[in-house]
Formats: C-alpha cells, sequence, structure tokens
C-alpha cells in the first residue's frame, strides 16, 4: 500500500529524484513520507508526517550537497499510528542502514523481542524498524558485509514486504520482494538505476525496465545490477522490457481531481477494453466451458465486479460462476480440483488477498485466468490466461474506469461463452457510444445540483435486484470511499426483512432501475420505502412517479450495469468535493492494497 522509490547512479539529486518520484506514487500511500540519501560517508533522513504532494523543497543538509543514492517512501500506516517516528527510512541503531517497506512482517514482533535480548532499542512501533537492527545484528555477529546480512535478515523474515536498503560506509543500493511489488528502470545514463512500487515512479526518466519476482534480490553497484534468488543464494537473470506507457496519460490535465479525469474518460475506455483478441477471448471462453467448477474472485470494487459476473455468466450464458471475494478464497479450498478454473480481477494485479488465493488455487493444480489493467503486474505474470483491460494509468484511489472496463469484459466473457461473441461485442459498441453521449457537462450540472441537495445526509441506502444487486453494493462502496457518508447497498427484496427499520424522513435511497424483468419489482421495493418517507433518487432509462429525483441513463439491456454504476461515480465524487473531502485520496485507503 506504500510508494516505494530508490535511485542510483551518476545524477548528483537523487534524493530531490526521490521526492519528485514519491510525488508520483502519492495514490499508493500518503500518511507520511521521508527520504533518505547517503551523503559522502553519512546517511542523511528527513521525513514527515502528511502528504508528500504539499512538500515543496527537502532541507538544506540534503540539497546543499550532491548524493548520488536515495530512497523514499510514502506511507499507509499499518503497524504503529501517523506520526514522525513511524514514517520510514528506518534506521538500524548504529545508523548505518536506512530502510524502506512495503507489506507486514507478520513474525516482527517474534524478531523485536530476540534482538532487545541482544540490547537492541526500538524507536518506532513499526515492523519495519526490526529488519533495519536484523540487518545491523548479521553484520556486526559474524563480520558479514551488508549484502550478505540483507539477505541473511530476509531468510528469516515471514510474511510480504518490498524492502530497500542502503548503507552510509556503501555505495551499494539493495532491493528484495516477496508479496509486494518492486521494479527495476535502466536509466538512460551509463550506471543508472531506479526502483519504484509501481512503474510512474520513473516514467518521466526510462521506460526500460526489468521485474523482480517473488523471493528475488538486486544488487546495485558500480558495476551494475546482479539478481539473485533469496532462498538459494543463485543467480538469477532478468531480461529487460520496454513499457509502451505515456506519462501523459497519468496527469490531470485541466481536470480538478484524477477521479473526475477517470470518469470522464469512460467515453473511450469502454471500447478500448472490448478492442481484445478474440482469438484470446474464445480461449477463455473455452476455458470456462471445460472447467469443473469455474470461480470468479476480486476484492472491495473488483470483488463487486466478480459478484455481477455471476449475474451475467448466469444470464447470458446459462453457465453456474462461484463467486467468492479474494479474501475468503481459501475457505472454499476443498472444492478445488487440477479440472477447476480461477477467473482473478483487480485493477493492480498486485492484490495481496487474490495473490494469495492464486498460491492456494496453484497448490491444487487449478488454472488461473486474470483480468487486469496492469499486464506487467504480479498477477499477470503468474496467470495461465490474461485479459488486459487496457484503461490506462487509474491513479484515484476509487476505481471507476477500471470498474466499467472489467464489467466490460465479463460481459463479452459470457456472450462468448454462449457463442455469442459477436452479439456481445455489438452491444458493447452500442453501450460506449451510449456513455460517449451521456458524459457531458449537462449531465454532470445535474448530478452535482443533487449532491448539493443531499451533501448534509448521515446515511443513503441503494437498491438493485438481479444484474443491478451487486451495482448496489459498488454504489455503496464509492459512496463511502469518497463522501464518507454512511451508505448501504441492499437487494430490493431483502429490505422488508431487517434494513426498512433504517428509514425515516428524508432518509436518500437511490433505486437502481433496469429495463428488464426485475422494474416491477424494483420499483415495488422502492414504493416501501417512498411510504415510510424516504427520499427516492431512481438511476433509470425512464422517469417513475416514485422518484423524487432522477438520473437518467440509457437502456443498455445486459450491458446495464456499466452505464448504471456511472452516474453514482459522478455524485459521489461532487459530494466528496462539497463536504471538502479528497476524491482521489480518501482517509484510510490506499490504491494498491497489498497488504492483507
Amino acid at each position: 500500500m506504500c510508494g516505494i522509490f530508490g535511485y542510483f547512479g551518476p545524477q548528483n539529486n537523487a534524493a530531490q529524484m526521490a521526492l519528485e518520484g514519491l510525488k508520483n506514487l502519492e495514490y499508493r500511500g500518503y500518511d507520511s513520507w521521508g527520504i533518505a540519501c547517503k551523503i559522502g560517508n553519512h546517511l542523511e533522513v528527513e521525513r514527515h508526517v502528511g502528504k508528500i504532494s504539499d512538500a515543496k523543497a527537502l532541507k538544506p543538509d540534503i540539497t546543499q550537497h550532491p548524493n548520488h543514492i536515495a530512497i523514499g517512501h510514502s506511507r499507509w500506516a499499518t503497524h504503529g499510528g501517523v506520526t514522525e517516528k513511524n514514517a520510514h527510512p528506518h534506521l538500524s541503531q548504529d545508523n548505518k542502514v536506512a530502510i524502506v517497506h512495503n507489506g507486514i512482517i507478520e513474525n516482527y514482533a517474534e524478531l523485536r523481542e530476540e534482538l532487545k535480548g541482544f540490547g537492541y532499542k526500538f524507536r518506532s512501533e513499526t515492523d519495519t524498524e526490526t529488519v533495519a537492527h536484523l540487518i545491523e545484528y548479521f553484520m556486526d555477529h559474524g563480520n558479514h558485509s551488508f549484502v550478505d546480512s540483507f539477505s541473511m535478515a530476509l531468510k528469516r523474515l515471514e510474511g510480504r514486504y518490498a524492502l530497500l536498503a542502503i548503507h552510509r560506509d556503501e555505495k551499494t543500493l539493495i532491493a528484495a520482494r516477496k508479496g509486494s511489488p518492486l521494479i527495476v528502470g535502466i536509466g538512460a545514463l551509463d550506471n543508472e538505476y531506479f526502483i519504484g512500487s509501481d512503474v510512474p515512479a520513473f516514467l518521466e526518466h526510462t521506460n526500460r525496465v526489468m521485474y523482480l519476482d517473488d523471493n528475488q534480490m538486486v544488487v546495485i553497484k558500480k558495476a551494475g545490477a546482479t539478481f539473485s534468488d533469496t532462498r538459494t543464494d543463485e543467480k538469477v537473470e532478468r531480461r529487460v522490457v520496454e513499457l509502451t506507457l505515456n506519462i501523459e496519460k497519468a496527469e490531470k490535465g485541466s481536470y480538478s481531481h484524477f477521479m473526475l479525469k477517470e470518469i470522464m474518460e469512460q467515453k473511450n475506455t469502454l471500447s478500448l477494453a472490448i478492442n481484445q483478441d478474440p482469438a484470446l477471448i474464445q480461449k477463455m471462453a473455452k476455458a470456462i466451458k471445460n472447467a469443473y467448477g469455474t470461480f470468479m474472485i476480486g476484492c472491495g470494487t473488483a470483488g463487486k465486479v466478480a459478484q455481477t459476473g455471476e449475474y451475467l455468466f448466469s444470464r447470458i450464458a446459462k453457465k453456474h460462476i462461484n463467486f467468492t471475494f479474494g479474501s475468503e478464497f481459501a475457505y472454499h479450498k476443498e472444492f478445488l480440483t487440477d479440472r477447476s478454473l480461477l477467473i482473478c480481477i483487480s485493477q493492480s494485479g498486485e492484490t495481496a488477498d487474490t495473490l494469495e488465493a492464486i498460491e492456494v488455487a496453484r497448490d491444487k493444480g487449478v488454472k488461473i485466468a486474470s483480468i487486469v489493467n496492469v499486464e506487467s503486474s504480479t498477477m499477470a505474470r503468474v496467470s495461465d490466461i490474461v485479459l488486459p483491460i487496457k484503461a490506462g494509468p487509474e491513479k484515484a484511489v476509487a476505481s471507476t474506469k477500471a470498474t466499467t472496463s472489467q464489467l466490460a469484459i465479463l460481459t463479452l466473457l459470457a456472450y462468448a461463452t454462449a457463442g455469442k461473441l459477436a452479439e456481445g461485442e455489438q452491444l458493447l459498441v452500442a453501450t460506449a457510444g451510449k456513455i460517449n453521449d451521456m458524459l457531458n457537462p449537462r449531465y454532470e450540472d445535474h448530478i452535482r445540483a443533487l449532491a448539493d441537495k443531499i451533501m448534509h445526509v448521515e446515511s443513503m441506502y441503494i437498491i438493485g435486484r438481479g444484474l443491478n444487486y451487486p451495482i448496489a453494493l459498488e454504489a455503496a462502496i464509492k459512496l463511502q470511499e469518497v463522501s464518507y457518508i454512511h451508505a448501504e447497498g441492499f437487494a430490493g427484496g431483502e429490505l422488508k426483512h431487517g434494513p426498512i427499520a433504517l428509514i425515516s424522513e428524508g432518509t436518500p435511497c437511490i433505486a437502481i432501475v433496469a429495463n428488464d424483468e426485475t422494474r416491477a419489482d424494483i420499483l415495488s421495493n422502492a414504493m416501501e420505502i417512498k411510504s415510510r418517507g424516504g427520499h427516492i433518487i431512481g438511476v433509470s432509462p425512464e422517469n417513475s412517479e416514485i422518484f423524487d429525483d432522477w438520473i437518467r441513463v440509457p437502456d443498455a439491456g445486459n450491458a446495464s450495469p456499466i452505464v448504471n454504476i456511472i452516474p453514482i461515480q459522478i455524485l459521489a465524487y461532487h459530494l466528496g468535493v462539497l463536504r471538502q473531502n479528497n476524491p482521489d485520496m480518501p482517509r484510510n485507503l490506499a490504491k494498491s492494497v497489498t497488504v492483507k
């Protein structure tokens, strides 16, 4: 969940480059930040609580001296509160080693007590500081080198990590990963390297990268970069990959926030998503048809997309798909065989719970397919089949364009599984055109006015049925994430079994009403709420006398989940802005959830 940046090379402003790189990664962590750089035979460290985007410059003790090696970190707190002492980088007790870390060291408490027994004193509440002291311990006991001590420390760690370390007396940068992403960038200058937890960290400098896989480390010295397996210490060869990402696509341009930009990009991203190689779509459809049990998983918003997929395949392909959240998948492992198929949905492709689900499935011989936005992600690299959603960089924490692209891919797959790929393509092309017409300034103004009307409410509810029941759940996530209003989604038919007790005079309730077999029933459910004083906001192709406010959406048939979530994305955005929240960086959340 944290942003990591490292630089090694001939340029003499490594710390400043780390600052700018972390700003590019702020969507990954923004509770606090810090940078460590090597100046002569001294480590200079600067740490702050707050958003790195607010930082204008580093302290003079850093900027007034040339520095060629630096590491930096923007934090999303897991162990210990949001304080300067808990911010990274963390130092060893002798102040010779600086380390930054993403992930969780699961056995840190045990290691901490062991190190305390050797006289080590801890300055923070974090699990990360344990690693810095452990490296120092191995250097002091046995006269091991910095590199060997780093490697020995890794062998004591349990959990997931992406780690960078530097030493005050050595011109060396070391990195390792297990379960959290790290990418090595090859600079344009001789012997120049960048390391980031995501490519945007250094994309302005280079698009040539080498990927660290799980249980691998890299040692960067003046002689170059050496990769090895952390379990066996054997050398590993890594190939250089040239990326085609465009840095401009990861910038806000004229928009006030990334979230609004990414909502509006849905005019184009749906068309990109459905522009797939038909052979690849048919390959995954064949895998679904041949599987003896297909499971579809995701976490958070991707989980709601996967749940929608369960309905899409039932409705379109007459095929049973088993949905579960990635974090719950392991509890279904007894159903798995080597004839099962696991379809994983993720924007980042680095979601920890989903990656752990893949490990469980692979142990059972299950075939893995993934639907991801980041084709170079861990999830994509460990999958047997990969369908890229092609949405481009999505930097706002609340997913928008990736969500609708994922829904489009699942719709296309359902039609392909039914032997009706051309019909699915036609539906989605038509839907993309309708979305292009829908996303105009007048439409946004209408939703902004509605947001102004309800911005002070404490709670709101969303109901849906059939294909749009999971969309009601996703709508609640969007409203929670961005507006901080208490929001809950329900199946319309479940209201009378408990939740209707929550309705009081003026309580806003969004009714998602599609032109399908659920229309009459969901309108009846909305009337039940209205009769108890609820304020009904209809999201529907047609108005109804039941609605107190109406947000019009196109009639998109089986693609209704795609068009129905978009106005609620816009509503969540404007509620967040009106309530003076930052819609790009909701409190307590980060874009890529790389910890369990």
